[in-house]
Parts: structure tokens; sequence; C-alpha cells
């Protein structure tokens, strides 16, 4: 668990960099908001997560196995628990968020890896659509 990065992994430099490259400005990791989002566009009242697919709930989704359950072959419990309260962890940050008026958004590191230009630009069309409000 200690090797597992909390910021500047691999998925969210690349999509910093991806953001970037548009001519988008952000912050980083503000810890004054629910959540601690990754990417913060604060002009917009957006907050991106960059989430990973294993500890956020998504891996066995992707793996093709019938419940989050059947992808742990050790130290269930551990894991299982640890993945429950993150996913609700998470859904408590995005119900704060929207109530202070700021759009969560959640982005998975395989999304990202398998495009980050994908993922920025669905990001920048959403800051887009947010500017019109």
């Amino acid at each position: 668990m200690k090797a597992v990065r909390s910021f500047d992994t691999t998925p969210e430099l690349l999509l910093r960099k991806a953001l970037h490259r548009r001519g988008c400005r952000y912050r980083l990791h503000v810890r004054s908001l629910p959540g601690t989002p990754d990417i913060v566009f604060a002009k917009y009242r957006v907050a991106i997560f960059v989430d990973g697919d294993f500890w956020h709930g998504r891996k066995w989704i992707l793996r093709g196995l019938p419940s989050l359950e059947s992808q742990f072959h050790f130290n269930a419990r551990y894991c299982f628990n640890k993945i429950r309260s993150n996913i609700a962890r998470d859904a408590r940050a995005d119900a704060l968020l929207r109530q202070l008026g700021w759009e969560p958004i959640r982005v998975y590191e395989s999304d990202i890896l398998r495009s980050a230009q994908t993922v920025a630009d669905r990001i920048a069309e959403r800051i887009a659509s947010r500017r019109m409000d």
C-alpha cells in the first residue's frame, strides 16, 4: 500500500499534459474542496478526479468478471471493504461538490492510458459548456 501513489501518477500526468496542450490552465490538488480533486478549473467550478481502476471499483468490469468480489484471491475482505469505502467516499465528495455548485468529473486510469487526448477533449467540452451557463 505504501507504494501506491496518491498524486502525480502516470495517468494524471498524461491527462495534465493533454489539457495543457489545449490551453486549459488549472490548479492541482485543492485541499479546500471535498475529496481533494486532482485537477481544478476554479473559474468554471469543475473538479477532476483521476481514479485508479482497481481501488475505485472498476477493474472487475474491465476484466469481464461477474462481480466485484470475484476478483479477489488473497486478502479479499480487506480489499472488498477498502474498495466499497472508496466508492462511498467518492459519492459523498461528488454530492458535496454539487451542493457547492461545482461539477465533479471522474475519469479512470484505463481511459487515460487508452487515449489521454480523448479524455482531455471530453473535459474541454464540459468546461466549454460551463462557460456558456
